[in-house]
């Protein structure tokens, strides 16, 4: 196994999770799933692929074929962040407050 028991034990401290043991072994099996699918692709000659720059290409201006579903960023004013923070327990506009979570 190429991930090993600690560090599957490491990684559920660093994110705060109590893992039974039969969860580390699944999550410790699903990793080494990962790790040896990500080895394999490695193996893939990717030498005369060109990088892409977009997977998806935008709707052209002439209504030809593209994607709706992707649009231009426009920016906007946020009106409902003064009703939102109105409800939180604490905060300090424009911020929410929270309990301090990083101790190590």
């Amino acid at each position: 196994m190429k991930i090993s028991r600690d560090d599957v034990l490491r990684v559920a401290e660093l994110a705060h999770l109590d893992l039974t043991p039969a969860e580390v072994d699944t999550y410790q099996a699903q990793l080494d799933q990962i790790l040896a699918y990500v080895d394999k692709l490695k193996e893939v000659d990717v030498a005369n692929v060109e990088p892409m720059s977009q997977v998806l290409f935008p709707v052209s201006s002439d209504g030809g074929d593209g994607h709706p579903e992707l649009r231009e960023d426009v920016l906007q004013p946020c009106t409902i962040a003064d009703a939102v923070l109105a409800q939180a327990p604490d905060s300090a506009k424009p911020f929410f407050r929270v309990p301090r979570v990083i101790e190590r």
